[in-house]
């Protein structure tokens, strides 16, 4: 928590500046802050960012090189101007984190599982969150909250709707591992209703909190029951061509930081849900079924899936 001599001057207004409010989590936090009655900014990437923050009580860091481009860059020079700005407003920092930094040991991971990462990018969110680190050292405070691949039912450009769900009108669903592997996925909008529950307690945490989002756990199993049971009939589960991609790599981009990740479908992993529940004890996940079917409306008649839940903690 913050010392007394670390107490902001300010009282707990509610200001939040969404950096990438056109992107995924950038856009549903700020759907989220305003529900809760925050005033939200949008930043506007051709602008100064330190400018832009000031007044503002919340960063969200929704900014993320699209289709992985040029992270080893990027990245850092995102986090530096981040870090100046949270510092020149005396802004809490909310970050979406992820799982990249912890490797491919198999478990159930939380914020006290060791950073060793056996890829490249996750060599460079490693070093990102380590630069978080150092700046609560200065004041910084920045809430860590790592989650699992995105599920967004206002997205059509998902893992699950670009491979996994993408041949679901033929009746086949793509799995990219091996089908009884639970992996550890992120649903959208309950991260940002999470988001905005911790930016109104930040007064009560540490400065730097690294808080696993347990989100939705699922296996390649679990999904293909879960789908046959909404839709009604038996769907073909085919691999993803992971071969393909090895062979494009050299000339597609986006083939090869894909490859790079493979092993988390291979790796059997989960988030805790123990520290959130601790921070949020009211705080609970969208059922996997309502998620499923919320996630199949870009890709079967949106009249099949179910009706999206006005979740509240």
């Amino acid at each position: 928590m913050f010392s007394s001599d670390q107490q902001k001057d300010k009282s707990m207004t509610k200001t939040a500046l969404i950096l990438g409010a056109s992107g995924k989590f950038g856009r549903a936090c700020s759907i989220a802050f305003k529900a809760d009655g925050w005033s939200v900014r949008h930043y506007d990437r051709n602008t100064d960012m330190t400018k832009a923050a000031i007044g503002a009580d919340i960063i969200v860091n929704g900014l993320n090189p699209p289709a992985y481009h040029n992270w080893a860059k990027l990245i850092p020079a995102i986090t530096a101007d981040v870090i100046q700005a949270a510092k020149a407003s005396g802004a809490t920092v909310i970050l979406p984190g992820n799982v990249y930094p912890l490797g491919d040991t198999p478990g159930i991971w939380d914020e006290n599982t060791p950073h060793n990462p056996n890829s490249r990018k996750g060599h460079i969110r490693k070093e990102m969150e380590e630069t978080y680190r150092r700046a609560a050292q200065s004041g910084v405070q920045t809430i860590n909250l790592r989650a699992g691949d995105i599920i967004d039912p206002d997205s059509s450009e998902t893992i699950f709707d670009m491979v996994m769900f993408k041949g679901l009108t033929k009746g086949k669903l793509t799995l990219l591992g091996r089908a009884d592997i639970p992996h550890a996925y992120c649903y959208v909008p309950d991260f940002a209703r999470a988001a905005v529950a911790l930016a109104n307690k930040r007064d009560q945490l540490e400065l730097y909190e690294d808080i696993p989002f347990a989100g939705q756990t699922l296996s390649g199993d679990e999904i293909n029951e879960t789908l046959e049971n909404l839709l009604n009939r038996r769907l073909k589960v085919n691999q993803f061509p992971w071969l393909m991609m090895r062979l494009l790599s050299p000339f597609w981009e986006l083939a090869r930081e894909l490859t790079e990740m493979r092993y988390l479908w291979n790796t059997a992993h989960q988030l805790s849900n123990k520290k959130l529940k601790r921070l949020l004890p009211g705080f609970e996940m969208t059922p996997n079924r309502v998620v499923l079917a919320n996630a199949l409306a870009h890709d079967i008649d949106p009249d099949k899936a179910m009706v999206r839940p006005n979740a509240a903690i």
